[in-house]
């Protein structure tokens, strides 16, 4: 299992960046939250599952498996596509009329399926484990709530400190990595709040939180151009929008988590 899972990192290293969300700094990072607030009896379920490994160890296995020809048919489960301007209703209108094979009718199909997982294989509970802790980061990467035309942002170019690059790379680890901390480190900065306001963060359901960043993505997209020249004062704008969507990504993972194993 070890010399599978270094080979799957060995592909991804090969693969291009742009493919991937939040990077394994923000993967991990969102995953790190979320074992902070698993319940004991979650908490005691995905130990049978995944053993003694933390969420984190396994929060980017869905990018890395995508090296494996195999995987193939997942690359698509990690976004959603989306015209600019919807608004609440035209938004829920389009999620119910996409297709099984994105990332909010993926993340619904996992939970049904863990949720009557003493019916699974443990491969099968591993998998599916695997996936819903990447894709609820996922879900809260403004810009894996994209747009078709421009791939998410992949297509918009632009330079960060004078390097070139594109928003949607920007956003995946770009902003990240400028914050200079370790995924454990960011993961306790972020999460100091009361359980008061933390509920505030969880309310609603996987639509809800989607538009959520839907609406982030419509910003970004308002405030960054082609060309943009990106550096200090973009990072001022858009830090605390990604530090609040690692921290969402966190404590709603764990609320999704602890409702399956409750």
């Amino acid at each position: 299992m070890r010399i599978l899972n270094n080979l799957l990192v060995l592909g991804l290293l090969l693969t291009s960046v742009y493919s991937f969300a939040w990077g394994t700094t923000g993967h991990r990072v969102v995953a790190e939250i979320a074992e902070a607030h698993l319940n004991s009896k979650a908490k005691r379920e995905i130990k049978k599952i995944i053993g003694k490994q933390p969420l984190a160890y396994w929060a980017n296995w869905p990018d890395f498996i995508k090296s494996n020809p195999d995987w193939k048919m997942a690359d698509s489960w990690h976004y959603l596509n989306f015209p600019g301007g919807l608004n609440r209703t035209e938004f829920d209108q389009t999620l119910e009329n996409s297709s099984e094979e994105n990332l909010y009718k993926r993340t619904l199909i996992i939970i049904d399926e863990l949720k009557n997982h003493k019916n699974l294989s443990l491969e099968k509970k591993q998998e599916n484990l695997y996936f819903l802790i990447h894709l609820i980061g996922d879900a809260h990467q403004p810009l894996h709530i994209g747009r078709e035309e421009d791939l998410g942002g992949n297509k918009i170019e632009v330079e960060w400190f004078r390097s070139k690059t594109n928003i949607h790379s920007l956003w995946d680890s770009k902003l990240i990595d400028f914050q200079q901390y370790s995924y454990t480190e960011y993961a306790e900065v972020l999460d100091f709040h009361n359980k008061k306001f933390n509920k505030t963060l969880t309310a609603g359901n996987l639509n809800d939180w989607l538009y959520d960043s839907y609406q982030k993505a419509e910003d970004i997209y308002a405030n960054t151009k082609a060309g943009d020249k990106l550096w200090f004062p973009y990072n001022y704008q858009y830090v605390s929008t990604l530090e609040e969507q690692l921290l969402k990504g966190g404590l709603r993972l764990a609320k999704v988590l602890n409702e399956i194993f409750k």
